[in-house]
This record gives C-alpha cells, structure tokens and sequence, in this order.
C-alpha cells in the first residue's frame, strides 16, 4: 500500500491559507510548491512560470529561469523522469505557470484525488499570486514616487545645476535597479554627450561619451522620445565607447514645457534582466517629474541671482550716490579751510586729511565696480568642494554631516586626486542616505599622513542599519585613500 500523507483536508486547508495570507510573490510560490509536495507526497516539486519577465517575479531574483520553486535539492521535474502530475495555474486569463510533482515512494502513481487536490490549490494559488503582483506593483509606485518627491526637494535645496542632475542621476539609478545614471545633454554638433555619470564603479571613463550625429537612436531622444534597448553592446543605434558595458537600458527625455533638457539613460549590467513595462512606464513618469523639478530649481536659482545683482546695484548705487558725494563734499571742505587766512599752521595736516579722503574714494570706487561684476563661482578647493558635497548630501539624510580637515587639504592634494576624492565622497554620502535608521554621518579628510605613500585618506561613517550581507548591526565606516607623492 503506497503511504500518504493524513489527514488530507487539514493539510490542503493549510496549504490555501499560507499561500493565502503572504503577501510577499517568492513567499507566495514557496508555500504552493510546498503544500503540493506534502498533499501528494511528492519527492518533488517546482513551478515552472510561463514567462518569467512579465509574471512580477523581476524582483525576487528568479526573472529569467522560468523556476519559481523546488521543494528538495536538485534539479526540477520535468517530463521523463518518472509518474510526473502537472497542473496548470491561471492568474485571470493569463496561464502563470504550471505546477509540476514527480518522485513518488516506489514511483507510485499519482491519482485522481491527488489532481483534484491540487487543481483546488492551483485554483487559490492563482488568486494569491495576483494579490502579491497587485501589492508588489504598489509596493514599487510607491517607492518610485517617494524618490520622485525627494528629488524635487533635494532640486529646490541645492545651489549649483550640476549637483542637480547628479541628484537625478543618482537617485534613478538606486530605483531601477540601474549599474550606471547618466545624464545627456544635446552637443552643438547635433548629437549628445553624457554630462553627468552616477555608478557604484569609477564613472570618469563615461563622461564626455558621445551618441554621434547620425546615430538612428538620436531622431527619437531630440524628439523627446524614450527609447528602449535589450542590449546596449549589440544594438547598432548605440554608439558610444562605453556602450559595451551595459545590457538593458531606457534612455528617457528630461523634457518639462515643451522644452527638452536633456536625456536620462538606465543601463544595467550586460546579461541584467530587461526592464518590465512597468518600471519602463515608472521611470518615464520619475523622468518627467525630474525635469519639472530641474525647470523649477534653475528658476529659483535664476530669481535668486537676480535678486543678488539686484541688490549689489543698489549697494553700489548707494556708496555712489551718498558715500562717494559727501566724502567728495567733506574735502573739498578742508580745502576750502586750508586756503582760510591762519590755516598755516595746520596746513600739513588738512593735506593729510585730504590725501586720505582721496584715497577714500579710490578705495569705494572699487568696491562699486567690484559688485557691478557677476557673483564668484563655486569654490574650487578642496576643502571648499567637499563642505559642497555634504552640504548637498544634508538634503538627502536629514541632517547635516559632521566634517573635519586635517592638515593643509587646498595646498597638498593634486585636482586629479582631488577629483577621484569627491567621486568617492559622493558615492559614500548617497550610500549612507539609503542606510535606515542612519542620524549621525562623518567625513573626515586628513593629509596629515607621514608615511612613505603620503597619502589623502577620506574617512565616512555612519550609525545606520548594515544590510544582512554586510553582517548586519548598526554602523558602518568607509575609508578611500590615495598617494598625493609623485
């Protein structure tokens, strides 16, 4: 007599309710794959899904193997290995997957009462797994839309348009999943070159890449066309130097009013998965919204230096009108007095006094011209340019970084090291940013080192939550450093 499991009702009754109350999709597929083995015995049981790249299954790491779950070690069912029961599982219209059980004691068949068991788990499963795709589809319109949001407040925030669209790059990145961020704007040449580049590796060698005038993909990105590509290494519209790099990707118009700023391009990593039609459709709206919040900060920036050359003219007007004239007034005055009868004998010092009331004015005189000129740039040192980096980054964390300097920053490190310093910076800032729980960050950048490297060290940490794969705990410290000895 073949054994079998008992009682078979509770066991069927508890399959349904596990597949039934977990939201999470790779849950979901477990406890059926589970329940089907048990209800039949099977040694073995895996669910092979219909088409893995549409089936909400891209973000459970299993998009592209078309085997959702195996219940023992080894290799699936499949048909030719024995008594094999298969199931079909339908999700509305659609046909999911199909439940597949093989590896019965003493390769035993399966019988009726084992199908119509798991045609009555196949029947919830499928209502199941379109409450999971419905609630992961929230899940991710969710996050797109809170990183939306947080890219036009950090936009309204910072001072200088290229923090702005390393913000955009930067976060678009995090939220498909992306191995780069770029960011193309149009070239006098008619083609397009890449502006700004956000990767977790050294993005210097993409920018500055150019898509060349000609190029097939171009007539659609100058459009304000998204584009859609399965492979950036073989697909003949693509043709920068750094397209070898990259699978997957979505090149979206950063397009507000009618008016194009540029393009944003999402490349994953060659053999990545392709993007879903759903993520396509939530980046071309993240993308969107990016470019109204670039429109809206560069206003801002604008009516703020308006403002500031507003008033430095009245400034200048002012010492103009009443500084200059009543210091003008005030020695024509003492000399008026010094020509006086009995001015003799404090004629030296009225010449003093008019002497420095000359250069006086000479001296306001090029204070007016000085704000008649259009205000400095951003801070080209160093020291300056990392306060600008964690200035930036306290948008994004809440709070401001905690910042020190040791030993002489400006002087003693290199602009090529300098460079590859704020890259890391940047990169270690955005990581902290995404840490939960994450409220106090530090960055230390120190050239006090005696050594024989004499390096620049740059030092950040947190006290946010480390990822299970990190160890897990709280806390998490990054050091970069670099020879600045020829």
């Amino acid at each position: 007599m073949t054994a079998r499991p008992a009682p078979r009702l509770p066991r069927l009754l508890e399959a349904l309710l596990g597949a039934g109350t977990d939201l999470d999709l790779r849950g979901v597929l477990q406890h059926i794959v589970d329940g089907a083995a048990e209800l039949t015995g099977a040694g073995r049981a895996a669910l092979v899904v219909a088409d893995p790249g549409e089936s909400g299954l891209a973000g459970s790491g299993l998009a592209g193997s078309g085997l959702a779950g195996i219940r023992t070690p080894g290799p699936g069912p499949a048909p030719g290995t024995g008594p094999l029961l298969r199931v079909p599982i339908h999700v509305g219209d659609e046909e999911f997957g199909e439940l597949r059980l093989t590896g019965r004691p003493g390769a035993a068949p399966f019988t009726v009462e084992d199908e119509q068991l798991l045609r009555v788990l196949a029947t919830q499963a499928g209502v199941s797994i379109g409450n999971a795709r419905l609630y992961e589809t929230a899940r991710q319109r969710e996050r797109w839309i809170e990183g939306a949001a947080a890219v036009t407040t950090a936009l309204l925030t910072e001072e200088d348009a290229d923090d702005a669209l390393t913000t955009v790059a930067e976060r678009a990145r995090l939220l498909a999943g992306a191995s780069a961020g770029v960011i193309l704007h149009p070239t006098a040449e008619g083609g397009m070159s890449i502006v700004t580049a956000s990767s977790p590796e050294d993005p210097d060698g993409m920018l500055g890449a150019t898509i060349t005038p000609g190029s097939p993909v171009l007539e659609q990105l100058l459009g304000g066309e998204p584009v859609f590509i399965e492979d950036s290494a073989t697909d003949p519209r693509m043709t920068t130097h750094v397209r070898h790099r990259f699978g997957p990707s979505m090149m979206l118009p950063l397009q507000a009013g009618g008016r194009l700023i540029g393009t944003l391009a999402l490349p994953r990593r060659r053999g990545g998965r392709p993007y879903t039609d759903l993520e396509r459709l939530l980046a071309t709206q993240f993308a969107s919204q990016a470019a109204l919040a670039l429109v809206l900060a560069d206003a801002r920036r604008g009516r703020e230096r308006l403002a500031v050359y507003e008033d430095r003219d009245r400034i200048a007007r002012d010492l103009h009108d009443l500084v200059v004239q009543r210091l003008f007034a005030t020695g024509m005055m003492l000399e008026s007095t010094r020509r006086r009868p009995g001015a003799e004998d404090i004629g030296g010092l009225l010449d003093r006094a008019v002497d420095e009331l000359r250069a006086t004015v000479g001296e306001v005189r090029t204070a007016i011209l000085a704000l008649q000129q259009p205000p400095a740039g951003p801070p080209t040192g160093l020291r300056g340019r990392v306060l600008r980096e964690t200035a930036t980054a306290a948008a994004r964390l809440g709070f401001p970084p905690s910042t020190h300097f040791r030993g002489a920053v400006d002087t003693r490190v290199p602009e090529p090291v300098a460079d590859r310093l704020v890259t890391a910076l940047r990169r270690a800032l955005a990581d902290a940013a995404h840490r939960p729980g994450a409220t106090r960050v530090g960055v230390t950048v120190d050239v006090t080192d005696s050594g024989p490297d004499g390096g620049v060290r740059l030092t950040v940490s947190d006290d946010g939550e480390r990822p299970a794969g990190e160890g897990g705990g709280r806390g998490t410290t990054r050091v970069w450093h670099h020879s600045i000895r020829g």
